[in-house]
């Protein structure tokens, strides 16, 4: 079932992504969703990186992503707004969390999260629930998790 949806909620931002494949299935799930991507660099790879066309396919629109050069002009640009970080390290659930049309979701590198310095300058971390004996969730699996929940959240699907 398809659906007229619009960029007028929640936005995901990646920060210094290094795994090309994810980042392209991150893209397509943005793009089905109506949801903007945005992206802090330096990525760990070439938007023409045959990997990454491959899983993309031709849901790549630039205009639905916004590149930011380091993570300084990224928190710059969002000193307004709330930015809800994604990590293993939390102890809230985002089951307990209420999320908001304007929230920015950042999650981190897939081999590293990110610094502690930017642990420090978010004050909500939320985390996705799992075994005790494993480690992580694809990011791509993690973005689509969140999304559905905060898109239901808000009324948007």
């Amino acid at each position: 079932m398809t659906q007229n949806l619009t960029n007028h909620g929640p936005k995901i931002a990646l920060f210094e992504p290094d795994i090309p494949q994810n980042t392209a299935a991150i893209i397509r799930t943005c793009a089905c969703l109506g949801v903007k991507l945005e992206i802090i660099e330096p990525c760990g790879f070439l938007l023409s990186d045959k990997r990454f066309k491959r899983v993309v396919m031709d849901y790549m629109d630039e205009k639905e992503i916004k590149f930011y050069q380091s993570s300084e002009h990224f928190f710059e640009s969002k000193k307004n707004q709330r930015i809800i970080l994604m990590t293993t390290k939390a102890s809230i659930s985002y089951t307990r969390f209420k999320f908001d049309k304007n929230d920015t979701i950042l999650f981190g590198r897939e081999s590293a999260g990110v610094p502690e310095k930017i642990h420090k300058l978010i004050q909500y971390r939320l985390k996705i629930p799992m075994k005790n004996d494993k480690r992580s969730l694809n990011i791509a699996s993690s973005v689509a998790i969140i999304l559905a929940e905060s898109l239901k959240q808000i009324n948007l699907i």
